[in-house]
C-alpha cells in the first residue's frame, strides 16, 4: 500500500498562491478605489504562523485528530479611518489540517479593536473566506464565515478562530495562529 504525504501530492494550491492572491486582491482594490488606495498605503503586513488547534470533541469515528496545524501565510491590515475602531484585513494561508492534509484559504474580514493597557489590544470580528480541503470536495474551493479574536501588541498577536461542528465527521475546535508584524517596507 502506497502512503502519500500531503506535501507530496501534486496539482494543489501552494502557500505562495494564497499569498499572491491576497496581494493581487489588495492591488486591484487599490487601483479601482481611491479610499482603498489610501488605506493600503498606510496599512501593515503581518506574517502568519499556523500552529495549534484544540478540538473540543473527539472525531465521531474515533479517529485521532491532528492538533499540530503547522503552516504559514500573510495578513494585511488596512489602515483605519480616523476615529474608527474597526480594522479591515485580507488574509491567506496554508496549513496541515486535523486530518494531516494540507488546507488553504484566502479571504478577508474586519475586527473591532479594544485598546488595553501598555500597548496591548484585543480584537473581535469575523473572516469570510474561500477554502480548499481534501476532505471536502477533494480541494474544490468552498466559502465560509467564522468568528475571530486576537490578543497582542502592535508587533505580535495570537489569533484565534472558532470552528463549530458544521457537518458529520467534524469536531468543534479553536484554531491558533501567531501574527507577527513585518518591518515597514
Amino acid at each position: 500500500m502506497k502512503i502519500e504525504h500531503a506535501c507530496t501530492i501534486q496539482n494543489r494550491l501552494s502557500i505562495l498562491f494564497a499569498g499572491w492572491l491576497t496581494l493581487i486582491l489588495i492591488l486591484i482594490g487599490s487601483a479601482l478605489n481611491t479610499p482603498v488606495a489610501a488605506a493600503t498605503a498606510n496599512g501593515s503586513y503581518h506574517m502568519i504562523l499556523n500552529g495549534r488547534s484544540y478540538h473540543m470533541d473527539k472525531a465521531p469515528n474515533g479517529q485521532k485528530l491532528n492538533e499540530n496545524n503547522f503552516g504559514s501565510g500573510v495578513q494585511y491590515e488596512f489602515s483605519r479611518q480616523l476615529g474608527s475602531k474597526w480594522i479591515p484585513f485580507a488574509t491567506g494561508s496554508a496549513f496541515t489540517d486535523s486530518f494531516n492534509n494540507l488546507s488553504y484559504y484566502v479571504g478577508g474580514g474586519e475586527s473591532r479593536r479594544f485598546f488595553l493597557k501598555r500597548g496591548w489590544h484585543a480584537d473581535v470580528g469575523y473572516v469570510g473566506f474561500m477554502m480548499a480541503r481534501k476532505d471536502i470536495g477533494n480541494y474544490k474551493p468552498f466559502p465560509g464565515v467564522l468568528p475571530v479574536a486576537s490578543l497582542g501588541t502592535r508587533n505580535i498577536s495570537l489569533n484565534m478562530t472558532y470552528v463549530p461542528n458544521v457537518r458529520e465527521g467534524f469536531a468543534e475546535l479553536i484554531f491558533f495562529q501567531l501574527k507577527i508584524a513585518t518591518p515597514d517596507w
